[in-house]
């Protein structure tokens, strides 16, 4: 492991810690719980970003989706958080898995400044978003709001139901399974066959 690679986990490290030791401090363990998936969601994705290995970035999402997850749990909403699971963790880390598998390594890609490129366009599109949400949104005590409504069975059943979304659902997963064979004999194909593309244009 490189010296950059040691600093770059370890600042993580201990910026994590001091993240859940404050939330927990400042909510219990509520607060606890918050931190440790928002540390999931940011250090995941940061991760994803800084590492080299392309697997090893795939790896990193986990982190970033079951956070993501648990702060959907967190809200109420574990039709979303179950959602995220399925299709996030079980069906696009798949893919990507697949796509870096057919995807022959390139380890000289990361540089630095590319990196602190990508983090600073992330970090100024997210303190815009914030900005805007902050101006608009009407924020309330948490203790007003109504207890939320587990609508998971309602929703599963009009998924499945032949007068409201099943045709819809069923197509969707037939379009998602003509693009993972179109990407995967796209990725496979030979190059003596693209070298005789380029030959006749």
């Amino acid at each position: 492991m490189e010296a950059t690679d040691r600093i770059f986990y370890g600042l993580v490290g201990l910026a994590s810690l001091a993240a859940i030791g404050a939330c927990t401090l400042l909510g219990g363990g509520s607060g606890a719980a918050f931190g440790l998936f928002a540390v999931l969601v940011l250090a995941g994705s940061l991760t994803c970003i800084w590492e080299r290995s392309v697997v090893r970035s795939a790896f990193c999402l986990i982190g970033t989706f079951g956070g993501t997850a648990g702060l959907f749990l967190m809200l109420g909403s574990d039709f979303l958080a179950m959602s995220q699971i399925l299709i996030y963790v079980g069906g696009i880390l798949a893919l990507i898995l697949f796509g870096v598998m057919l995807t022959p390594p390139d380890l000289t890609e990361r540089k630095l400044p590319r990196v602190l490129a990508g983090l600073v366009a992330v970090g100024a599109g997210v303190a815009f978003v914030a900005a805007k949400v902050a101006a608009t949104v009407n924020w309330v005590e948490a203790a007003t709001l109504a207890e939320p409504q587990h609508e998971t069975e309602q929703i599963g059943v009009a998924f499945l139901a032949y007068d409201q979304y099943v045709i819809a659902f069923e197509l969707a997963a037939v379009v998602l399974t003509v693009a993972l064979v179109a990407a995967v004999y796209v990725a496979r194909r030979r190059k003596i066959d693209l070298q005789e593309e380029g030959a006749e244009g």
